[in-house]
């Protein structure tokens, strides 16, 4: 489960990304320009930045160059309606990591994104198994010794992000961070009751709880 923070100051361009992303599963806030971003950056914790390079204000450019001088590493997808060589070496020299040109197949921006996310984790393929269990962030599928396991949307999410961090341990605050938007309002113990929901399905040990600081998934070769 990855939270993207979208920067798109065209209404109808941002909330059309927007809901494509929602409906692919990820946690997505959105803002109109460079420096609403960067405000949302100091406060929230994102896996993934998509940016219009062409903002009011301060410009997508200026704004990653920002972000790799302060040695943030978060992936960037830069989307512009320019199709010049010459911006698009501007933008990854900047530090972009991909490059998208307007108009887009949302289909394709799904799929970069899937694999920027891949590569910033360390993986090959969506794949990610522990033991017993496997989990497919781009299919949204969960197998245990091959079986598939139907879990609802939150349960899933909440999975994919303990798995993204094997051995991790992540508090309830860190999860629901990933888990909710700005515009979502929290239950005060809803990820207790996903957990709870995922070792009835999964086996009371596939998540460990550790008192006092929060979850953690556990290596198992």
């Amino acid at each position: 489960m990855s939270r993207v923070l979208l920067v798109e100051d065209d209404q109808m361009m941002g909330q059309a990304v927007k809901v494509a992303l929602l409906q692919a599963g990820y946690v997505v806030d959105l803002v109109d320009t460079a420096e609403d971003a960067e405000a949302a950056l100091d406060t929230t914790s994102y896996d993934m930045i998509v940016l219009d390079i062409n903002l009011p204000g301060k410009s997508g450019l200026d704004m990653v160059s920002g972000l790799r001088k302060r040695g943030k590493d978060i992936p960037v997808l830069a989307l512009t309606a320019r199709n010049t060589t010459k911006q698009k070496i501007e933008g990854l020299q900047a530090g972009a990591d991909d490059y998208l040109v307007k108009p887009f197949d949302l289909e394709e921006l799904l799929a970069r994104l899937q694999a920027l996310l891949r590569r910033s984790n360390g993986r090959i393929t969506s794949h990610i198994r522990n033991g017993a269990i496997t989990l497919d962030p781009d299919a949204r599928t969960v197998q245990k010794n091959g079986k598939l396991i139907d879990l609802s949307a939150r349960e899933f999410a909440v999975l994919a992000i303990l798995m993204e961090n094997i051995g991790k341990v992540l508090n309830k605050q860190e999860i629901e961070d990933k888990l909710y938007g700005w515009d979502i309002e929290i239950e005060s113990n809803a990820v207790e009751v996903h957990i709870s929901h995922l070792r009835k399905k999964l086996g009371e040990h596939a998540i460990k709880t550790i008192r006092g600081l929060g979850y953690i998934v556990e290596k198992i070769a």
